[in-house]
This record gives structure tokens, C-alpha cells and sequence, in this order.
């Protein structure tokens, strides 16, 4: 019966520890993921869990993985959202921030909450910086992005 409570001790030690420093109460992971948009105590107690039991919070920290960075670089809703869109859309966004208009930007803006003339505009402006190669990575992309919106 002490190893049930002590397995269950340290199962609950390290969903709370992977949790530590996230923006929202359950952080990135597959549960995470499985469980977005659904709000309360049930569906975040469902995710956490999820993360700590199948180590998708542990795996995805370190591989890049289920909304994480392994760098910590990103955080917040808008990033990781951002940083999903982009991972997914990139060659398309390349396309469109060189000409400033498209629907990677519409849909970019509406991400980030702001006027999609605007971020074209400044899409196009800064392509160079946001592009540095033609190597360009999702990552690096939506840091580059996030430092033109903010400049």
C-alpha cells in the first residue's frame, strides 16, 4: 500500500513540476493539445494528466514537439499558435509576406489580433530579416516575426 501512495506522491510531483512556469495551467503536450479550447477543472485535470502519465510534456520539451520549444523561447497562446500555423504554412507565408497580402497573412493577423494590412506591410518590408535563408525554420521565423510586430 506506501508504494501506491508513493508512486502516486511522484506521479503528482512531476505533473505539477512540468507545469511550472506555464502560461495557462496545463502548458504543451499531447494532452494539451487533446484537450484545447475545452475550459475548467475536469478537462485542464485531464490534460495534466495526460502529459504525466505518457511523458508527452517531457518528450515534446525536448523534441520540439506537441506545441513545446525546447528552448522556452515561446510562450503564451499567441506564440504557440503562431508557431503551429507557421510550422504548417510556411513556404505559403514566404509567398505572401514578399508581396505583403495573402491569406497567410490574413490569417496570421487574425492570430495575432491586429490588421492584416499591417503585418503585410511590414511582412514585406522586413522579408530579409524574417527569411535570413533559404534554410529558414518555423522557430526562427515567428522570433524574427514577433520582433518586427513589437519594433
Amino acid at each position: 500500500m506506501k508504494k501506491i501512495y508513493l508512486a502516486s506522491l511522484i506521479c503528482g510531483a512531476m505533473m505539477l513540476s512540468s507545469n511550472a512556469g506555464a502560461v495557462d495551467s496545463t502548458g504543451c503536450g499531447l494532452g494539451s493539445m487533446a484537450w484545447r479550447g475545452q475550459s475548467g477543472p475536469v478537462a485542464q485535470v485531464l490534460a495534466v494528466t495526460t502529459n504525466g502519465l505518457f511523458f508527452t510534456q517531457t518528450f515534446g520539451i525536448t523534441f520540439g514537439t506537441s506545441g513545446c520549444d525546447p528552448n522556452g523561447r515561446i510562450s503564451g497562446g499567441t506564440g504557440r499558435m503562431t508557431l503551429a500555423f507557421l510550422e504548417n504554412n510556411l513556404e505559403q507565408y514566404a509567398m505572401d509576406a514578399a508581396a505583403g497580402h495573402g491569406e497567410t497573412i490574413e490569417t496570421l493577423a487574425g492570430i495575432l489580433n491586429m490588421d492584416s494590412e499591417t503585418l503585410g506591410a511590414k511582412s514585406k518590408q522586413n522579408f530579409a530579416f524574417l527569411f535570413e535563408n533559404e534554410n529558414a525554420d518555423a522557430v526562427d521565423v515567428t522570433l524574427r516575426l514577433f520582433q518586427v510586430i513589437e519594433a
